[in-house]
């Protein structure tokens, strides 16, 4: 519940300050659905990312896209990013926390559904169900660590 309303902060404080530098730079921000710009992720082949706000790579805050495939099995890994949520757009979204591939410990995440991934926090996941989409905004810059799994 706590680590609930601390995403949900988070998020607000994020929403503010984006808001704040689209308004200081005196430009509005709005993609429409048709203009996004998806493309294959350097860092999760299989996968496609639309940034739609600020740099990744850059520290600060983002926002970004991120469209898997039908049956995408994404390992344990974890990310830097010193904070750092999501919301299911499309599909369900089967999220796990843990070191290793663990079927049992997957959660199902409906459209709508927000959660958040703490730094340095292994998880994985699977859209065994179909195509899914989550937006992702965090606090880069980001990347990927991936967990070696036992044989």
């Amino acid at each position: 519940m706590l680590t609930d309303r601390v995403g949900l902060v988070l998020l607000l404080g994020l929403s503010l300050a984006a808001a704040a530098l689209a308004q200081s730079s005196g430009e509005s921000i709005a993609i429409l659905p048709h203009d996004i710009a998806w493309k294959a992720s350097p860092r999760a082949p299989g996968l496609e990312t639309a940034v739609t706000f600020g740099d990744p790579t850059k520290p600060g805050p983002y926002v970004m896209r991120v469209k898997f495939p039908a049956g995408y099995k994404l390992m344990p890994h974890f990310h830097p990013d010193e904070w750092r949520t999501g919301i299911v757009l499309s599909g369900n979204y089967y999220f796990g926390l843990g070191e290793q591939w663990d079927e049992s410990k997957l959660k199902p995440y409906t459209p709508g559904t927000f959660f958040s991934e703490p730094k340095g926090v292994p998880h994985f996941v699977w859209t065994k169900d179909g195509e899914v989409i989550i937006q992702v905004t965090a606090m880069g810059p980001t990347g990927i660590t991936r967990i070696p799994q036992k044989q």
